[in-house]
Order: structure tokens, then C-alpha cells, then sequence
């Protein structure tokens, strides 16, 4: 009887030095990817890369890890023309998402690539593949609504939005997404319903404050409630590139 009890005592003590290991692994990884992050920020993308890859090398496993490293290689293959860079950055799009199937910035940063290297059907059965896959999940019709919007499509865009609001209807991207087609389309009441839905659900989006506040100051909506608006809180988790041109 001593020697099992020694035996699971040890056991327990390799299973918690296990856990230490691959907790430490984790920390880590995530002061990398921090480190990465800001070298991306400061346009430094391969040192980014190489931060993002050490971040792999302590965590195998992380999702975020994997996304960051396309996300620079893609960014440094535009810029410098460089095709061996868009190919690991697909590479590392496709990783990423084994890792984690519901990664939403990860099928953007992947719809982006494809359709800049001329495969936009190939976005579309991408994104239509996540959709089928995930019918839970409102994002892969907002994303498919906004693959569509770019290729001029409003339409299936907006087809799309109406799909993801009847999955989550107080999803704010959403709201914001199918307010901003209802004002290209010259909706401004509806726009401004939808950008107060969409505010009301998550206040830190200034752009849509601004849009709400000149929306009012022009007439539109006169009577609908208006929703509180504060300031955004700054900070970022990811290397996401496409953050300021992606319309929603």
C-alpha cells in the first residue's frame, strides 16, 4: 500500500509540474504576442513575424499566435510584393483556424488574401463553408455580408444582415452593418434605428456616435429615442491589418 500511495503522490506532482510547464508556456506566448503586436503597430512587420513565431514555439496550440503571424506576413507580402509571404500568411490563416474554427478576424484576414490574389469565389465557399458549419454563429453572415457589399452586391448583403440578426438580434456589428447599408441606400431614418439598436447594445463605437449625432442634426429619425454615447476605451489584442478599412 505505501509504494501506490508514492506512486499517485508522484503522479500528482508530475500532473502539477505539467500544468506549471505549460501554464508558463502560455504566459509567455502572450508577452510575445504583445511584444508582436506593437512592433506591428510601429510598422516593424518581420520583427513582428519573428516575435509571432517565437510565441508559437512556447504555445503550439494558440489560435491568436497563429492569426498575428499571417497577419504580419500578409502585410509585409503586400507591401514588398513578396508572394512567398502571402503564401505562409494563407498558411498560417488555415492554421489558425484548425486551432479554432470560429475565429472571425482569422476568416477575414484569409476572405482579404484570397480575394486580393484574385480567388474571390474561393472567400465566398470559405465563408459559406463557416456559415453551414457554425448555423449558431451570427459573424459568418456578417462576414459574407461584407465580402457580398464589396462586390457590390447590397442585396445579398443586405439578405445576409437580415440572416445574422435572426440568429442574435442585438449582435452590434450587425445593427451597425445593416445601418450603414440602409444609409448608403438613402434610409436615414432606418439607418439611425439601426445604429441606436446597435449603440444601445455596445456604446464604444465612436464612428457610430458621429454618425447617430449628424444623422439627428439633419432631421432624420425625428421622434426615435436616442441612445447614450461615451468615448471608446483604447487597447488591442490582435495584429488585426484590416481595422481601419473593413466597413464593419
Amino acid at each position: 500500500m505505501p509504494i501506490i500511495f508514492t506512486y499517485c503522490r508522484l503522479a500528482v506532482g508530475l500532473a502539477a509540474a505539467v500544468a506549471l510547464a505549460a501554464g508558463c508556456s502560455q504566459v509567455q506566448s502572450t508577452a510575445l504576442n504583445s511584444e508582436g503586436v506593437r512592433l506591428y503597430q510601429a510598422g516593424n512587420y518581420q520583427q513582428a513575424a519573428d516575435s509571432f513565431q517565437r510565441a508559437i514555439a512556447n504555445d503550439p496550440r494558440s489560435a491568436t499566435s497563429y492569426y498575428n503571424l499571417a497577419a504580419a506576413l500578409h502585410k509585409s507580402g503586400k507591401l514588398t510584393n513578396n508572394p512567398n509571404d502571402l503564401a505562409q500568411a494563407e498558411r498560417y490563416y488555415n492554421q489558425c483556424l484548425e486551432y479554432d474554427p470560429n475565429h472571425t478576424e482569422c476568416y477575414r484576414g484569409l476572405t482579404v488574401l484570397l480575394v486580393e490574389t484574385g480567388r474571390t469565389d474561393a472567400s465566398f465557399r470559405l465563408l459559406e463553408g463557416w456559415a453551414t458549419r457554425s448555423p449558431q454563429l451570427a459573424d459568418p453572415r456578417i462576414e459574407l455580408a461584407r465580402l457580398s457589399e464589396e462586390q457590390n452586391n447590397q442585396q445579398l448583403a443586405s439578405a445576409r444582415l437580415v440572416e445574422a440578426l435572426a440568429i442574435e438580434p442585438t449582435n452590434p456589428r450587425a445593427l451597425t452593418a445593416l445601418g450603414r447599408l440602409r444609409e448608403v441606400q438613402g434610409d436615414r431614418a432606418q439607418a439611425l434605428a439601426n445604429y441606436q439598436r446597435s449603440l444601445a447594445v455596445n456604446r464604444y463605437q465612436p464612428e457610430i456616435s458621429a454618425r447617430v449625432a449628424a444623422l439627428q442634426a439633419s432631421g432624420a429619425g425625428v421622434g426615435v429615442p436616442t441612445s447614450p454615447l461615451a468615448n471608446p476605451t483604447p487597447g488591442t489584442q490582435t495584429a488585426n491589418q484590416w481595422q481601419s478599412s473593413v466597413r464593419y
